[in-house]
């Protein structure tokens, strides 16, 4: 009896000839068997059609990089990206999932196009009724990946495997018996119209001429309720690819250049590899960008040196030495460079992005909000202080990075919503130290429930000083105090002498105040990155960059309430004591006192910074 074998099973058999003797007329021998296995084991047919990706391996081959021709082994970035799609494919199937659609973020060269390429010519191969398509962002581009990226494959694979053919031109694949078709063309507003199309693979769409929102104005309704939609792209600024990355509507998929196995280098001796660590470690401590940037690759991310040498020498090979970031990123912040000029120091954020990603991998923080019940229900006169409860929901308005610890003084600074555009948002400082601790984030149609949990959120920490920005809204404010709450940011209007008159609550943003928060904030975030802890914060910090006019401010479409509440909480700190021993022992609950719905967080371990 003739022994039958798995897709994985001949994959791996065809590694190992491989490595063994890299000869590709032996491997084509090996290809012609495993034909053979496909044309006569319906189970192994059944496989692949499930898994079109495991044709790729066993019968598919590629011109590398070095211009060999040889068996395609998906890398580990196209492994990652398969896994990610069979994983959605099967919750679409199961009904967790109703659309199917991906955005990839990559590096130069991680042979995302290759691979997709790929994986629509074994759909086309092994699939009724399959219509793929691939839009390019040129017409150059478009031919190489007709002529290299699937016309060159399918003409070598063992004519066993192919269908019957009725077109191999005009970039375009068509077989008649199993209706299937691949085709290929330039981003363009009318490239869809009249098609039925299950597969759609945009390659470099944030270099398409007519830009997303034109080309899927063409598109129409040409997908199928089941379509696979794949978008892939080097960064290219804060245009629309950035602003469909940040809707949160696609699956967002981002490799970091160190995922391809091949980037590395090899060092030319002992004495230059020590001699390179030794020069990245002084840089780093000159607070040389390379040297603070390689070390971190070392230290942080936990590379090791081969991958970093690589890095270093593709950065000293830059006349524009700023490429580096948008040609192999470090993270998807990194990749889409403002395009403006940014306030803060976008390098020490995007380090602090990823330093903080990994951590909450290992320790997410809480999320949840306040329960709490009214004195009068009826009047919602006042709320009862001992009812207050935190209640963990993953998708609750509030943050909790640390717990608060009894008689520490805390401060929040809150933005209301403004003009519309952003959140309702808090910031809660640890005041003897300056860590973020706590934040709020909130879309509300009224001011009232944000203010009832940043009454909870003050009670929670030891009754924090609140201080509210009032120039767009004084409601939180006045609701405060006229639920008693004893801690309000005091700011003082003076006369034409100089001397102060009123007393108000609130803080106010206007031509002398703004310049001051944001400065000091410039400041802090250069010299103490480690007080953030709030990967949102962080992202819009990116996003606040000088206009035209020189004025710091959130670019077109992005947000910065977060931001503003950081820089309110920073600056009334003075209002609150700095130390744990002179904290008034104002005769409220503090933090032990309130209740929770469960005795551990939903978080697991608690972050200790």
């Amino acid at each position: 009896m003739t022994k039958t074998y798995t897709a994985q099973e001949i994959i791996e058999q065809r590694k190992a000839l491989w490595a063994d003797d890299p000869n590709i007329n032996r491997d084509q021998e090996f290809r012609d068997s495993v034909a053979d296995a496909l044309v006569n084991d319906p189970s192994l047919r059944r496989e692949v059609a499930d898994r079109p990706q495991l044709l790729i391996e066993m019968l598919m081959i590629v011109v590398s990089k070095e211009k060999q021709t040889m068996p395609f082994f998906l890398n580990t970035v196209q492994h990652m990206f398969f896994s990610t799609l069979d994983q959605a494919l099967a919750d679409y199937r199961s009904g967790t999932r109703l659309v199917l659609r991906f955005l990839l973020l990559k590096g130069r060269q991680q042979g995302f196009t290759t691979a997709i390429t790929a994986y629509q010519l074994a759909c086309s191969v092994t699939r009724k009724n399959f219509e793929g398509f691939t839009a390019a962002d040129d017409d150059s581009n478009a031919s190489t990946i007709f002529e290299n990226k699937a016309k060159y494959p399918y003409n070598a694979l063992p004519e066993a495997t192919k269908p019957t053919e009725k077109l191999n031109n005009k970039k375009q694949l068509l077989f008649d018996k199993l209706n299937s078709s691949w085709e290929v063309k330039t981003a363009s507003r009318n490239m869809g119209r009249s098609r039925t199309i299950n597969f759609m693979h945009g390659s470099e769409v944030a270099f398409w001429k007519d830009g997303i929102s034109g080309v899927q104005a063409g598109l129409g309704e040409a997908m199928t309720k089941d379509a696979v939609q794949i978008y892939e792209s080097t960064a290219n600024g804060y245009n629309e690819y950035k602003d469909l990355w940040d809707s949160g509507t696609w699956i967002n998929c981002f490799y970091a250049w160190w995922l391809t196995d091949e980037y590395r280098m090899a060092f030319e001796s002992a004495e230059r590899r020590a001699a390179w660590l030794a020069e990245m470690q002084e840089l780093a401590t000159l607070k040389k960008w390379i040297g603070m940037r390689c070390m971190w690759l070392l230290n942080d991310v936990g590379l090791d040196p081969e991958q970093v040498y690589w890095y270093y020498n593709k950065w000293n090979g830059y006349l524009d030495k700023e490429m580096i970031k948008q040609e192999y990123p470090c993270s998807d912040q990194e990749a889409f460079l403002a395009s403006g000029r940014p306030v803060f120091a976008v390098d020490k954020i995007v380090m602090r992005i990823e330093d903080l990603r990994r951590l909450y991998k290992m320790y997410p923080p809480e999320r949840g909000r306040f329960a709490y019940e009214w004195a009068n229900p009826e009047t919602q006169d006042r709320i009862r202080d001992e009812t207050i409860k935190w209640v963990p929901d993953e998708s609750g308005e509030i943050t909790i990075y640390r717990r608060p610890t009894s008689t520490v003084p805390y401060v929040i600074g809150g933005d209301t919503k403004g003009e519309g555009r952003d959140k309702y948002a808090a910031t809660v400082i640890d005041n003897t130290n300056g860590m973020r601790v706590a934040s709020l984030h909130m879309a509300v149609n009224h001011s009232k429930p944000y203010t009832w949990q940043m009454y909870c959120l003050g009670r929670y920490y030891n009754t924090a000083l609140v201080g509210i920005e009032m120039n767009f809204n004084t409601a939180p404010i006045e609701e405060l105090e006229r639920l008693k709450y004893p801690l309000q940011y005091v700011r003082q209007k003076y006369d034409s002498m100089g001397k102060p008159v009123e007393k108000k609550f609130g803080w106010k943003t206007d031509g002398n105040t703004r310049p001051l928060i944001i400065d000091k904030e410039i400041g802090l975030i250069d010299s103490h990155i480690e007080l953030f802890t709030h990967i949102d914060f962080l992202s819009e910090a990116l996003t606040f960059v000088y206009d035209k006019n020189g004025r710091p401010d959130a670019e077109s479409g992005k947000h910065d309430d977060l931001l503003i509440s950081d820089m309110i909480a920073n600056e009334i700190r003075t209002q609150q004591s700095f130390t744990v021993a002179a904290i008034d022992p104002t005769p409220v609950p503090v933090h032990h006192a309130f209740r929770t719905e469960a005795d551990t967080p939903t978080g697991g371990d608690y972050i200790e910074w």
